[in-house]
């Protein structure tokens, strides 16, 4: 049942998502006293389109959203449910995590969804799905990576049932005896394809670099927590590898870096990897690398793919774990004239202090925010930067003097 809602309702900073970075947003803005409603549903994205069976390839140490006074981490809500989360972190035990997270910060969550975001007297108007419209001085939008997901050109115009990308799945039982072609290097890929294998599956995988790579294979005692060094080789982010995770770890200090050398970082903090642990789930799937897809068409009911050395293959489906590629022109609820007012860069919005765009009072965090802040922003870690730095910009009276480099 949706909540009615006065249609002159007002507030200071409206929240758009309800994901972590929602979440650690509205947690850090509340605590500096910024009265705050968010909109969405909690932990959507990762309740809908990550997969059932799905562990998280961060490291605990990682995986906690941020909130000021570290009272709502992953192990206050072990405590608080009497349980242990095992290593790596099930998918299921991050949703109710993020979900526990939600009733101690925003038991007020506004679950309709907003349709139209656009400028007003003041700040913004936003219209929800019901009708109602919210005036807020400033808007936050953290509304995730779903519209972002990559579908390659080869692909386009073919059917669901030929072709489809891997958050479009939360059960891949459907796909048991049937023959699947995954395409990509990446964790979504290669654990798709190990959850696609263990659910009866015939699962191969393509990927165009020339070989996977295995990310804790060659000296995990760097990262066991038995050692004492570990904080002087990976930070608590955990993205890159020791030496460009102390630069990503500071995106402060990282967006004053030449933009050729953000670049260069970035890519090398990001490629495409997969956990050390998926390696013997995957031993009995098929692995070819080196190989581009040029063409796919359909061949009765199944799909004819092509490659670039000329060999083909049929196959009853293909499963793309090709990324995402931000552009926030797909967020519906941009009016066009938002959209051109927000000055972008492939797609990413350009952002200073406070992650704030070139249309004042309109913040991003989450992967929009990357290009401007660096590849933390793509990973929960990066919660505690975006949530501390929005706060001090919004209210830098009552925010406290957190190091944010």
């Amino acid at each position: 049942m949706k909540t009615q809602t006065n249609p002159s309702l007002s507030c200071q900073a409206a929240i758009i998502g309800a994901g972590p970075y929602g979440l650690a947003a509205a947690a850090h803005l509340r605590a500096a006293r910024v009265e705050t409603r968010v909109f969405g549903d909690a932990m959507e994205f990762w309740k809908e389109q990550m997969p059932v069976g799905m562990f998280l390839r961060s490291p605990r140490m990682a995986s906690h959203i941020a909130d000021p006074a570290r009272q709502l981490t992953l192990e206050c809500f072990e405590s608080a449910h009497g349980l242990r989360i095992g290593k790596p972190i099930a998918l299921d035990h991050f949703i109710n995590y993020g979900r526990w997270f939600q009733q101690q910060i925003v038991p007020d969550l506004d679950r309709r969804r907003v349709v139209r975001l656009e400028r007003a007297d003041h700040g913004f108007s936003l219209t929800l799905d019901d009708g109602a419209t919210v005036r807020a001085e400033r808007v936050v939008v953290a509304a995730g990576i779903a519209l972002f997901a990559f579908r390659p050109p080869q692909f386009e115009g073919l059917a669901r049932e030929l072709v489809s990308h891997s958050v479009e799945h939360r059960d891949l039982r459907v796909f048991s005896g049937r023959a699947v072609i995954v395409l990509g290097g990446g964790q979504s890929a290669l654990e798709s394809a190990a959850l696609l294998h263990e659910a009866g599956a015939q699962v191969e995988v393509i990927a165009r670099q020339p070989r996977v790579r295995w990310l804790d294979q060659r000296v995990p005692w760097l990262k066991s927590e038995a050692n004492p060094l570990r904080p002087l080789f990976y930070p608590p982010t955990d993205v890159g590898p020791p030496g460009l995770n102390l630069l990503v770890a500071a995106p402060n200090l990282f967006r004053r870096l030449p933009r050729s050398l953000q670049e260069r970082i970035a890519y090398r903090s990001i490629r495409p990897a997969g956990a050390g642990w998926l390696v013997d789930r995957l031993r009995d799937v098929p692995i070819t690398t080196g190989r581009t897809v040029v063409a796919a068409a359909p061949a009765g009911e199944r799909l004819c793919v092509r490659f670039d050395n000329a060999s083909e293959r049929l196959t009853d489906h293909v499963m793309l774990g090709t990324g995402f590629r931000v552009d926030i022109s797909r967020y519906p609820f941009l009016t066009p004239e938002l959209r051109q007012a927000v000055r972008v860069v492939d797609g990413y919005p350009e952002l200073g202090a406070g992650l704030e765009s070139s249309v004042p009072g309109l913040h991003f965090l989450g992967a929009p925010a990357a290009r401007s802040f660096g590849p933390v922003c793509r990973f929960v870690s990066g919660t505690t930067f975006t949530a501390r730095a929005l706060t001090r910009r919004i209210a830098p009276r009552h925010a406290p003097q957190w190091n944010c480099f």
